[in-house]
């Protein structure tokens, strides 16, 4: 289970601006060490790394606005379950299988 909470972690970190900067770092160091071993296809494969770090940032910011969203709506509703509150610190698994097993009674 420890796996999986790293899994998440890495998710996470990957949404840094510190990745970012190690991507940028490797390629600087590539073309600096190695430069002759810099042709399209590591080029591609950099831009690669970079765009999918920018696609998770995108999802990460998305997903942290829709949580402060949520949040606040909880917080405005006085009848929200303390269960619920909480939930964003699960694992996914565990979030789906909650909401598999509360849709279902209601």
């Amino acid at each position: 289970m420890r796996w999986r909470s790293w899994l998440t972690d890495l998710g996470t970190w990957t949404a840094s601006p510190i990745a970012f900067a190690i991507v940028v770092l490797y390629g600087i160091s590539w073309l600096i060490f190695s430069p002759e071993t810099l042709e399209w296809h590591g080029l591609a494969t950099l831009i690669t790394w970079m765009m999918t770090l920018f696609i998770q940032r995108a999802e990460h910011r998305d997903t942290q606005a829709i949580h402060a969203k949520l949040d606040e709506l909880l917080h405005v509703h006085g009848d929200a379950k303390n269960e619920i509150t909480q939930i964003d610190e699960k694992e996914p698994e565990q979030i789906e299988r909650f909401r598999a097993t509360h849709t279902e009674s209601e």
